[in-house]
This record gives C-alpha cells, sequence and structure tokens, in this order.
C-alpha cells in the first residue's frame, strides 16, 4: 500500500522506491540523520556557556556539594581551634564570636570569588585588609591577633580547593591538621612557659638595688598577696620616687587574662 502511495505521488520509478526502502532496511538514511542530529547537538553543548551562580555552575550538583563539605569542614577546624585552644585560657566569648564569624565570612567570599581563580595579588590584598585590623575602643592583644590571622589562613586554605578529588582532599585535610597541631603544641604547658604577668608602679626606689632584690620581692607578695617567682626592673624616676616592676607569678585564675600585662589604662 505504501509503494503504491509513493508511486502515485511522486514522479519516482519503482527502481527508485526500491532503493529507498533498501536503504531505510540497512540504517543508512536514518544513520546519516542521527549523525546529523548529534554533530547540532554537539556544537551548539560546545557553544554554550554553562550558567554560574555564586560561583556555582547550575545543574552541577558537584560544586554545591564541594562548597557544602569544605563549609563544614572549615566550620569545625575553625571552631576547635577557638574552642578548645584559644577559649580555655582567655575565657573572652567577644573574641571566641569574632574569630568564628570572621573566618568563616572569609571562607565564603573566597569561595563565591571561585577562590582558585583568584590571582595572587587579590589574595595578599585580602591578607592585609585583615591583617592591619584595628578595633578604636581597643587594641588587639598579641595573642588574639595570632589566633585571627591563623583562623583567616586557614579559611582561605579552604576556599582555595574548589574541586573535591583525592589529591586535593589529601591537601586540605593535611593543611588542617597541621594548623591544629601547632595550636596544640605551643598551647601545651609542658612546652610554653604560661607564668602570669603584671606592671606595677612601685614606689620605694630604694630597695630597687640588686643587693635588696630579696626585700623587694617580699615586700610585693605582701602587697599583692601573689607567689612571686621572679621580677623585672623596669624604668626610674627618682624625682617621684616610682619604678615600674614586672612580675612574674603563677596563678590559674589570671592565666589568659588579656588585662595582666596592660600597663596603663586603656583610652575611652
Amino acid at each position: 500500500m505504501l509503494l503504491s502511495f509513493l508511486q502515485a505521488t511522486s514522479p519516482i520509478t519503482d527502481d527508485e522506491v526500491a532503493n529507498m526502502f533498501e536503504d531505510v532496511a540497512d540504517g543508512g538514511i536514518m544513520g546519516n540523520m542521527m549523525d546529523a542530529m548529534g554533530n547540532m547537538l554537539t556544537t551548539v553543548a560546545e557553544a554554550a556557556e554553562p550558567a554560574t551562580f555564586l560561583g556555582i555552575t547550575v545543574g552541577d550538583m558537584n560544586d554545591f556539594w564541594s562548597l557544602l563539605i569544605r563549609l563544614v569542614l572549615n566550620f569545625i577546624v575553625v571552631g576547635s581551634i577557638a574552642r578548645f585552644f584559644y577559649f580555655p585560657k582567655s575565657k573572652r566569648r567577644d573574641y571566641l564570636f569574632i574569630f568564628i564569624i570572621m573566618a568563616m565570612s572569609i571562607f565564603l567570599l573566597v569561595s563565591l570569588m571561585e577562590g582558585s581563580k583568584m590571582k595572587t595579588g587579590a589574595a595578599l590584598g585580602l591578607f592585609a585588609i585583615f591583617g592591619i585590623i584595628r578595633y578604636r575602643t581597643e587594641a588587639i592583644p598579641i595573642r588574639e591577633m595570632t589566633y585571627l590571622f591563623m583562623l583567616v589562613a586557614v579559611s582561605v586554605v579552604n576556599a582555595m580547593v574548589t574541586k573535591l578529588n583525592w589529591e586535593n582532599i589529601l591537601s586540605i585535610g593535611t593543611t588542617n591538621i597541621v594548623f591544629i597541631l601547632m595550636a596544640a603544641i605551643f598551647e601545651w604547658k609542658k612546652l610554653v612557659n604560661d607564668a602570669c604577668t603584671k606592671f606595677i608602679k612601685y614606689d620605694n626606689v630604694a630597695l630597687v638595688a640588686p643587693e635588696k632584690r630579696p626585700e623587694l620581692i617580699a615586700d610585693l607578695e605582701k602587697r599583692t598577696g601573689l607567689k612571686i617567682q621572679r621580677i623585672e626592673v623596669g624604668t626610674i624616676d627618682f624625682l617621684k620616687d616610682s619604678v615600674l616592676i614586672r612580675i612574674f607569678y603563677d596563678d590559674p585564675a589570671d592565666k589568659g587574662s588579656s588585662i595582666q600585662n596592660v600597663a596603663r589604662p586603656p583610652r575611652g
């Protein structure tokens, strides 16, 4: 029936119709059509650029899971360093909050800027911005500044790796372990002397002489109620009969306090 219809509606011969059916049966025409469609789809796919939103390729769940895993890892590492190494000595909840929020903000900023594509100058500039931070109300103690810089560095390292393959997983895993070990080692009591210190303006210059050092320590212990291990004598003012003395003592209640090394009241 189909053969009769083709003969009636088109000026082709019986041999041409037979050859057409033979090509269809051999897959020649269908194969050529499929090849043409495949070439067209390939050309369109190569020409179209993948859409991205906030640094994540739309429709590519690998980028999303990579960001989520690195976000959780960064939060665990930053939170562990701040809570278990910094906080036990300082007891400063305000700095604990600042460290975690600052570190996570840096991580998200670098990640969403596609960290692996950032130029070296941009990365160094980011470090410089947060390296010169000073708050107007008070100066940040050196220990807090060191922890802040360390946690920012952890976050930048975790954000720079955008693709999670075995090589990158091993790299960021080793780096995070090294950061945690450094904090643990240098907070270890047996490795670092963590004696407390205070600056005292002393009013009896006569006891500053080296041969009267035991009398000076005894008088300071009587006035302060502290068991003093050693002292350092600073500036002497004979006109005002005063001397600046730094005392070293062991008191668990004062360890990590940010005010123990302050020689004068803060401004404001």
